[in-house]
């Protein structure tokens, strides 16, 4: 057989809870998958903090108390967004744990935050995992299904769209 292939790309869970279709987030922009596709993990109530850490191995392209992005070595950018709307928050309540630019591996600890917190001051608590720029519908729906941090998230199968340059 010939061909080049490439493989699936495992994206792990980088916070433990319960991993949903990211047609259950309560944002239309993560919900109609327009900034790619990928699954939702709702952390459990009442944790305290939680250490979010890097489900896939790249360069740390941006970093922001609520949110980053890896680009993985063949070009493939992964969105964590911690929460909805927790842009808001100005930081408050986030510890960010490494820098732009940086290269990190799965399971590098990126920023450690308090989903019960965040849910005090009315925001939803749901974190996007997303392909960034792939297809709606390209990480096959799931059911709801507890999920442990590290555990494998979905595979992504590349396709000539979810690249960044």
């Amino acid at each position: 057989m010939t061909g080049s292939a490439e493989p699936a790309l495992s994206v792990r869970a980088p916070l433990g809870g319960t991993a949903t279709a990211l047609a259950q987030v309560p944002d239309p922009v993560f919900a109609t998958e327009m900034v790619g596709s990928g699954r939702a993990i709702e952390p459990a109530v009442g944790l305290g903090p939680v250490e979010v850490v890097a489900p896939v191995s790249g360069r740390l392209v941006k970093v922001h108390p609520h949110a980053f992005v890896i680009l993985t070595e063949s070009g493939v950018g992964v969105l964590v967004h911690l929460g909805i709307d927790t842009v808001r928050l100005g930081g408050s309540g986030f510890t960010v744990h490494t820098a732009d630019a940086t290269h990190v591996e799965v399971g590098c600890p990126m920023i450690t935050w308090d989903p019960d917190a965040v849910r005090a001051q009315g925001y939803c608590a749901s974190c996007p995992v997303v392909v960034m720029d792939s297809a709606p519908g390209q990480v096959r729906s799931e059911p709801p299904v507890e999920i442990a941090r590290g555990a494998e998230l979905f595979a992504w199968a590349p396709t000539a769209r979810g690249r960044l340059a």
